[in-house]
């Protein structure tokens, strides 16, 4: 395994990566709404990021036909952008994004309500977002990597949720997924110790049953394996000499 770290003026590229990608995610964040469809929100993102100058990483990754994986209730990630895709109240849908700047990617996700939203639904996406944060507490210089793993899954499932084990978060730079592997639960050992430099995306998938999943026949949708609703959230992070900074989130 070979974790890069990278130099100033690669964390400045890096840093402008992620500082876009807020902003489409943030723009993204205002037009979901009921009666929408899933194939105008990755139309939007992709017209945005190519606004920047960028190039939008996911389009035919690995042959992937879309530049915003939209992923509604209970699939989990890489959903596939349809017209026919019509969002409703109620509904929960993820949007996982990245971009490429100078050479450089960002990639970050988000999960949001449709309209008005059950409770339930609104505390599963609570939690997976407040779990990120629980991880991020030990993205620190001198900790290992398997402390942010057991940090995320320990907290969602304490709320009983189950933790995708399927897919896990990732290094990121030059590439859009660089080693380490991410685990969003405890692993047995301790993982490499974080150095400044590295950057990381980090990324909680929590489902509000079961952790199994399953692919649909696109071979790129994953859903939860009982039906139940699933969130995401993900941000590309730096490690530095003091606390983790965060690439893709600034408020």
């Amino acid at each position: 395994m070979s974790v890069t770290v990278k130099s100033a003026s690669e964390i400045e590229r890096m840093r402008e990566a992620g500082r876009l990608l807020e902003i489409v995610h943030d723009e993204l964040a205002k037009i979901i709404r009921p009666g929408i469809s899933t194939w105008e929100i990755d139309h939007e993102g992709e017209k945005m990021i190519r606004s920047f100058g960028c190039t939008p990483n996911f389009l035919n990754y690995n042959g992937y036909p879309a530049s915003i994986c939209v992923s509604v209730n209970d699939e989990v990630v890489h959903g596939i952008p349809k017209k026919s895709r019509i969002l409703k109240e109620g509904d929960i849908v993820s949007l996982d994004a990245g971009l490429i700047y100078k050479g450089f990617h960002s990639d970050a996700a988000r999960t949001y309500g449709v309209g008005k939203i059950s409770p339930e639904a609104q505390k599963l996406i609570d939690v997976t977002r407040e779990s990120f944060f629980r991880g991020l507490e030990f993205a620190k210089a001198g900790n290992h990597l398997h402390e942010i793993s057991a940090a995320i899954g320990n907290y969602a499932e304490s709320f009983g949720y189950g933790v995708v084990r399927d897919m896990v978060g990732h290094g990121i730079g030059r590439a859009l997924h660089e080693d380490p592997q991410i685990p969003n639960f405890a692993q047995k050992r301790r993982g490499i110790r974080l150095v400044p430099g590295m950057t990381l995306a980090i990324e909680p998938m929590i489902d509000a049953g079961t952790w199994e999943v399953e692919w649909l026949d696109d071979e790129w949708t994953v859903v939860t394996a009982d039906g139940s609703l699933s969130a995401h959230y993900e941000n590309t992070i730096l490690i530095t000499d003091g606390e983790p900074e965060i690439l893709t989130l600034s408020h």
